[in-house]
């Protein structure tokens, strides 16, 4: 288990960019972002951070097997078949939905880096937090290590408060970041305090239970005025896309040389561009927003 430590958290540098953007410009706002899909050659973005203390207690507990959930473009399926296989251990997906031959790059690359995939009925996915349910998952895989959908759970939460921290040398005065199911966002609520106003962009469509479910992750109150989720850019919801988004993209590709995954940065950034065409951001401030990786696969994910 000493490999959890010496290969999972080698953590590379990441840069901060301000963009030269003329909708940036136009506004007088300053637009930063944090290159976070550069922290790791595999498990990039939020997931190193949202896995980091998950394989720490995995370690600590003795165990050698991680089962997790995901649907079939899950980063965090990728993410955490990457480090099983790093570090050492086992790891099981429970995959949303039927499985569809071929394999997308994502869920091949998982099984490439050892990983078992189980699919499940939408309806039994719907059960992924039920205890009974969970039950029955520890019995027949052996005692597994549990991490929910996304890596979110207080060690997940945990990791993203650290990352949070480790951008107070940054100064902003609004801090944007995609979210899926909640983890990422709730952390960088515990670290950021009062200093400057969080702004959530959701990759899935609907109200549901998210704005609860991070406060509760936070400990803070719901979408009080630090924190908000600005649900009008999911574009049609997880994992899908609009001829907008796509022209969107390579646009920003164009102009700034970096590249966008399609199911959570580029949205958020997406939204940013069209708040500062609203007028949204106080002329003079500072947008700092985060890159929360998962490039793997994109190429497929945009045709």
């Amino acid at each position: 288990m000493s490999q959890v430590v010496s290969i999972m958290w080698v953590y590379n540098e990441t840069p901060v960019l301000e963009l030269e953007e003329p909708l940036a410009i136009a506004a007088g706002v300053k637009l930063l972002v944090k290159r976070e899909d550069m922290n790791h050659p595999r498990v990039s973005g939020n997931k190193w951070w949202k896995l980091k203390y998950n394989l720490q207690e995995i370690a600590a507990q003795g165990k050698d097997t991680i089962l997790t959930f995901g649907g079939a473009y899950s980063n965090h399926i990728y993410a955490t078949a990457a480090a099983a296989e790093a570090c050492g251990l086992r790891s099981i997906g429970l995959i949303r939905g039927e499985e569809r031959r071929p394999l997308n790059p994502i869920l091949t690359a998982a099984r490439k880096f050892g990983m078992t995939l189980e699919y499940i009925s939408r309806e039994q996915y719907r059960r992924k937090a039920d205890e009974a349910f969970l039950s029955a998952l520890i019995e027949k895989w052996n005692d597994p290590y549990l991490v929910p959908e996304g890596g979110t759970n207080d060690a997940g939460v945990r990791g993203a408060k650290e990352f949070g921290i480790s951008l107070q040398a940054t100064p902003f005065d609004y801090l944007c970041v995609p979210v899926g199911t909640g983890g990422t966002i709730a952390g960088l609520i515990q670290a950021t305090g009062s200093r400057a106003e969080i702004i959530g962009f959701p990759a899935i469509r609907g109200e549901g239970s998210l704005a609860s479910d991070i406060a509760m992750l936070s400990g803070e109150i719901e979408q009080d005025t630090r924190w908000r989720l600005e649900r009008n850019y999911h574009h049609g919801g997880y994992a899908r896309k609009t001829p907008e988004l796509i022209a969107f993209i390579e646009q920003f590709e164009r102009t700034h040389g970096f590249a966008l995954d399609i199911i959570y940065t580029s949205k958020m950034m997406f939204g940013i561009f069209d708040l500062m065409k609203r007028g949204y951001f106080s002329r003079g401030s500072t947008v700092l927003a985060v890159h929360t990786g998962g490039l793997f696969g994109r190429q497929e994910q945009l045709q």
